[in-house]
């Protein structure tokens, strides 16, 4: 059970939403798992979901699931395509995998924002949003 596991505190790792600009000129917007530890995480699972208000209620957008091979050091990996019609809710990602077959687990929230409060995100040269 989760309860009997040890998880150690995850450091290094942050949750993005950044825009970029594809070949035909427009916006897109994606989230993208940032390792800035110099190993790498292997056996990524990712669970996203959107939820309207900070207790659950409300609104709540489909629960995604993603499996992620392997992040290398210091590098960045694409999670999923993400619609800026969500930015009002909070965007839930639980974060899990593994290094030297250690098991790390975090939840990341970005709290709601306007597509027009962004900033520049330096390990992706994007700007977006960073999870809390």
């Amino acid at each position: 059970m989760k309860k009997d596991i040890d998880f150690p505190e995850v450091t290094g790792v942050k949750i993005a939403i950044a825009k970029s600009t594809n070949s035909m000129g427009e916006s897109e917007w994606n989230v993208y798992l940032i390792n800035k530890n110099l190993i790498a995480l292997d056996n990524i699972m990712v669970v996203s979901k959107g939820v309207e208000s900070p207790n659950g209620e409300g609104r709540k957008t489909s629960t995604l699931r993603h499996a992620i091979p392997k992040i290398e050091e210091q590098s960045f990996g694409k999670i999923e395509a993400i619609s800026p019609e969500v930015f009002s809710f909070y965007n839930e990602f639980w974060v899990s995998f593994f290094i030297l077959n250690q098991l790390f687990d975090k939840k990341f929230v970005i709290e709601p924002f306007n597509e027009f409060e962004i900033s520049l995100i330096p390990e992706i040269e994007l700007r977006g949003q960073l999870a809390v």
